[in-house]
């Protein structure tokens, strides 16, 4: 007889515990062992959260090496079936050899589960039967749990799933998360003490009753942003460090439709366009993506939504400041372009307009769009397509951590017929589909690329641009450590050409994420190492760090209503001299309009305490030696940036946090 040691981890968490009998088999090259009941010391509570308990189970001879386990749980008549989540088995053999078996998902039946060994395998390496049919019915049950749905024409596609709770158990939100959630959403009004303003669809008629709703919630940036909302200065940085740093690129040309003359903007000659757009210091925002769009109607009263084009300029200290606002895009006698010498509140409104534009861009462009749908459709594809013991899967799974789950609420609570967004935003209704279809055929891989971006908009050399100087650093991060894993197992590209899992899985992404529009230049197939590696770089940095950048400062700029509306309620100016301050308030959203999006906002921002920052695999899915200590080389290089984010921080009147690792969240999570 020869004897194995069995070690069973059940994971802390809430309700893994489980009462039933627990069952096993071991499956080697040379044979397989009887099924074993799991009976120890421990008894009854072998099981229980966070429990680490250890079993022998013998056999006539060595099994060789060991390609699988089979568990399984039957409840006795007394106790009803229960779920349990076990984290991983650990066998000892006869030789002195250890074996992993990540397990990390919810047992809920008597059914026998079937887990490989932990060592990454390709396909093309999987020689025992055993593992492949093992794979294969893995793969057939995965395609059964995550399957694609269109929610809507013309945008990525999603899960199909009736609701959270249909989702399958691994992927749903732990206790933890779904409390908070629910608990931050249920009392977002009352946590901001806005209750008694939600249903007031009344108009602002005094500065003074705004400024006492902001001060019911505050962040450090938030009253710096209620302090400078009015400066230039203040509005041109937000385009490089706000919460959408993707509109601004360098002007080389001044577009037709924008007619901006040296006399509006130099009125004293002392300098032209043409000049200072050949030394790089002429900047321009275009919203056309929102032209000629209907706007939503909200308490019955028509809403308004400009497609503006702002110019900016550098100066010579450096700060970046807006010369010339034109509100729609077709130059006309009706829409003039609004300009620092005009009436104070002339370019004050001219520029509100702009930050409402850029409020419905940015939710449905650059956060919905480009991070939330993506990564959905990252996650799902790999869910469908790729085993649990396949690299790419141990690689990506912390990067899907809650995105099914958060991006369902998302189309339940936001975007639907009754969702927020719909109600409360200038873009909701018919709009919203047209941006979304509108920025899907303007999405490119490139774009995806934060080094690409960054050069393709001519920003290489923008001085105070944290966004571009701590994306790129954590692109180039991030670059490293994907490299380090996947040439580990890929040494040649035709390993990489060859793998079937693999190549669907970048298929279903073309097909069902990116519509299967070749001109966005995102691959069919991949073909080198050096294609994986990109991708799977743009992959993480998309669920991670960009979601972190347009996300984590959504309450900071937009907690004080008038830097951010979420709508406007009278048409722009076309004639110059005839706006006040009470027309600024007539403009503004309605009290409930203000409230619901401050609320919003607030949820959207605020960071779980189960948040799992960059960098960290609280899984262990690998094991062996090379990818560990890659992670752990990783974890160590986001560690010294984050020390150098904060230390140059310090220094900063106004300090860019959201690329900090420590503060990024693995996935999309919220």
């Amino acid at each position: 007889m020869v004897n194995y040691d069995v070690t069973v981890f059940t994971a802390n968490l809430l309700n893994a515990t489980t009462l039933n009998n627990v069952h096993i088999k071991l499956v080697g090259t040379e044979g397989e062992s009887n099924r074993k009941w799991l009976v120890g010391l421990k008894g009854a509570s072998s099981f229980v959260i966070g429990t680490t308990s250890s079993f022998t189970v013998s056999c006539s001879a060595s099994l060789g090496k060991l390609v699988l386990i089979e568990l399984d749980k039957k409840h006795l008549p007394l106790f009803p079936e229960d779920s349990w989540f076990p984290a991983k088995v650990e066998v000892k053999s006869p030789e002195g050899d250890t074996y992993t078996f990540p397990i990390y998902r919810w047992i809920n039946d008597s059914e026998v589960h079937r887990f490989r060994e932990g060592t990454a395998q390709r396909v093309i390496n999987d020689n025992h039967h055993l593992g492949r049919y093992a794979r294969q019915e893995e793969l057939k049950q995965r395609a059964k749990d995550y399957r694609w749905h269109v929610y809507a024409e013309g945008i990525p596609h999603c899960i199909k799933t009736e609701g959270p709770l249909s989702l399958p158990p691994e992927v749903q939100f732990s206790f933890t998360k779904k409390t908070e959630f629910a608990y931050t959403a249920a009392t977002g009004l009352a946590e901001l003490k806005l209750k008694g303003l939600a249903d007031r669809k009344v108009k602002w008629t005094d500065m003074n009753d705004l400024n006492r709703v902001f001060w019911c919630k505050r962040t450090s940036i938030s009253d710096y942003v209620h302090e400078h909302w009015k400066e230039d200065a203040f509005f041109g940085y937000q385009f490089l460090n706000g919460v959408n740093p993707m509109m601004i690129q360098r002007c080389t040309t001044l577009p037709k439709i924008f007619p901006v003359t040296d006399d509006m903007v130099f009125p004293s000659g002392q300098g032209s366009l043409t000049d200072e757009m050949k030394k790089g210091n002429i900047f321009l925002c275009d919203y056309k993506l929102l032209d000629g769009l209907k706007a939503n109607t909200i308490n019955g009263k028509k809403q308004y939504l400009m497609a503006p084009l702002v110019l900016l300029h550098k100066r010579p200290d450096d700060t970046l400041m807006p010369i010339a606002i034109q509100l729609k895009q077709t130059p006309a006698d009706d829409n003039p372009i609004f300009l620092p010498t005009d009436s104070e509140y002339d370019w004050l409104i001219a520029k509100i307009f702009v930050r409402s534009a850029e409020f419905n861009e940015h939710q449905l462009n650059v956060h919905l769009l480009r991070t939330h749908l993506l990564a959905e459709v990252f996650a799902v594809s790999l869910l469908r397509n790729i085993p649990m013991v396949h690299p790419l899967y141990k690689l990506l799974i912390p990067h899907t951590r809650y995105t099914l789950q958060i991006n369902f609420l998302a189309r339940l609570t936001l975007i639907s017929p009754t969702g927020v967004f719909t109600q409360f935003t200038s873009s909701g209704g018919e709009a919203m589909t047209t941006i979304l279809k509108r920025s899907m055929s303007s999405l490119t891989y490139r774009s995806l690329c934060i080094p690409e971006d960054i050069a393709d908009r001519g920003l290489e050399d923008v001085p105070n641009f944290y966004y571009r100087d701590d994306g790129l650093k954590l692109w180039d991060i991030i670059h490293r450590f994907v490299q380090g894993v996947l040439s580990y197992y890929y040494k040649k590209d035709t390993e990489v050409q060859d793998d079937p899992e693999l190549q669907k899985w970048i298929s279903d992404i073309f097909e069902h994420g990116f519509l299967s529009q070749a001109a966005t230049g995102i691959p069919e197939r991949f073909t080198t190492v050096a294609e994986l590696v990109k991708f799977v770089t743009m992959v993480i940095f998309t669920g991670s760090a960009q979601h972190s950048a347009v996300n984590s400062g959504q309450y900071d700029y937009g907690g004080w209503m008038p830097n951010t509306p979420t709508s406007l309620q009278l048409p722009p100016p076309t004639t110059k001299g005839k706006t006040s301050e009470e027309t600024m308030l007539q403009t503004f959203p309605d009290v409930n309009v203000t409230v619901q999006g401050m609320s919003t906002v607030w949820l959207l921002s605020k960071q779980s305490s189960d948040f799992v920052p960059l960098g960290q695999y609280p899984e262990d899915h690998f094991s062996e030696d090379t990818p560990c200590k890659l992670i752990k080389a990783f974890q160590e290089e986001l560690k010294v940036l984050s020390a150098a984010i904060k230390a140059r921080n310090e220094s900063l009147e106004l300090p860019y946090t959201y690329m900090d690792p420590a503060e990024v969240e693995n996935s999309v999570a919220i």
